[in-house]
């Protein structure tokens, strides 16, 4: 049921230094370790998206902060939730009841987000979650200690609906996931389209985890929309893109549209098959010095360029890092304090800010997915079309939903 692996990082001498400066009293760290749960789908459709690969972020996040915190280790776990709920939620429990983690970051597949995040509540510990996308997370069942940091599906939908609806592809036709992210990423697209003049011809649902897309990519065809949304992630959205392909919607005049579709997706499927897609992510290798410097440390580590979801691992445990570092502790109440207050500057977001629902904001980028003759090499895939800045991608607090007046104050 349950897949875990544990790596515990040595102890550094750099960290000592760093707590001498606080008062003996404020240097208090629980079971004398930071435990951190990477947990995630590592196995199922959204393995590559998240995965392995969100743990190597995690690791690389430690190592970057000098394997210590206020002079004591840093211990990164991992799981499997296997994109279920119930699963999700055991895992967590018995980590918190029985293992002593501090923390669970990750979190890819709403539904299991929303559920770990609950119980988290209740428990009074920390959430991070980079994989799940779903505005619930810092909207209607928001947390005091939950954090939304990689992505969510309203900017996802502002990055990409807005941006082409903007430059004239107005009418749309859905393909969704039928659970709750394929829900939310399609209804938080279709608010952006509807207000940017457009209209949504129709959708059609399908189950996780679906190999035979011939139907729906007839429905879609036979819309006559300008483009064809995939509400969907991870294999899903490989395999309907591969199967539009295969039934020439792009060649019929058709735009195809990932509302999530990531690096590793997109490399998975290949560049002749994902040519001319359009995608929105939060970060990619190839778009600084620093980035391609971390990326090169990544792809050593892995084999592998990391994805959105992958360095928003990375930095969500930084932050989360240096927060303790912060507030002198790794107590829930003061740590959480620390991550709403204190600005997010990594390679991974520049100016970004937490918001009171825990929602980090920071800019977002509109991609397009290059022709095979513009691609120099098998990670060389996007060509930057548009930047969504972070309020307008994010919206605000009153818009999220999310009733901050229950949150403890002080």
């Amino acid at each position: 049921m349950m897949t875990m692996k544990t790596s515990l990082v040595a102890l550094c001498a750099a960290g000592v230094a760093a707590t001498a400066a606080l008062p003996a009293a404020a240097q208090e760290i629980s079971d004398d370790v930071v435990k951190i749960g990477i947990l995630n789908d590592r196995s199922g459709v959204y393995a590559d998206t998240a995965g392995e690969g969100s743990v190597v972020g995690a690791r690389l996040a430690v190592e970057d902060f000098g394997g210590t915190v206020l002079g004591k280790p840093i211990e990164i776990v991992s799981a499997d939730h296997q994109n279920k709920a119930d699963i999700g939620s055991n895992i967590a429990r018995e980590w918190y009841d029985t293992q002593n983690v501090d923390a669970i970051m990750d979190l890819t597949t709403s539904s299991v987000a929303l559920a770990v995040q609950g119980l988290s509540r209740e428990k009074k510990k920390i959430t991070m979650t980079t994989g799940g996308g779903s505005t619930e997370i810092a909207g209607g069942q928001c947390s005091p200690y939950g954090f939304h940091w990689a992505y969510n599906t309203r900017a996802l939908s502002q990055g990409t609906a807005g941006s082409l609806v903007k430059n004239g592809d107005d009418s749309w036709y859905f393909v969704t996931a039928d659970y709750t992210f394929g829900d939310s990423l399609q209804g938080e697209a279709t608010k952006v389209i509807e207000a940017n003049g457009g209209e949504v011809l129709g959708a059609v649902r399908h189950p996780l985890s679906t190999t035979d897309y011939s139907s729906f990519m007839l429905q879609a065809q036979s819309s006559g929309a300008k483009v064809v949304g995939f509400a969907n992630a991870g294999l899903d959205t490989a395999n309907a893109v591969k199967a539009a392909t295969e039934f020439g919607l792009v060649q019929s005049g058709q735009k195809l549209a990932a509302l999530l579709f990531t690096l590793a997706e997109v490399n998975g499927l290949g560049v002749e098959a994902a040519q001319g897609l359009n995608l929105t992510e939060g970060w990619y290798w190839d778009q600084s010095d620093e980035n391609r410097e971390f990326a090169d440390r990544y792809m050593k580590a892995f084999g592998k360029m990391p994805n959105m979801i992958h360095v928003g691992t990375y930095s969500a445990v930084l932050q989360y890092l240096k927060a303790i570092e912060a507030a002198g502790t790794d107590e829930t109440e003061a740590v959480a304090a620390k991550l709403h207050e204190m600005p997010v500057e990594d390679l991974f977001a520049k100016n970004g800010k937490v918001l009171e629902n825990g929602r980090m904001v920071y800019d977002m980028y509109l991609f397009e997915v290059k022709t095979p003759e513009e691609s120099t090499g098998p990670w060389d895939l996007y060509k930057e079309v548009a930047t969504v800045p972070g309020d307008e991608a994010y919206g605000t607090v009153e818009e999220s939903g999310c009733d901050v007046s229950s949150f403890p104050k002080g």
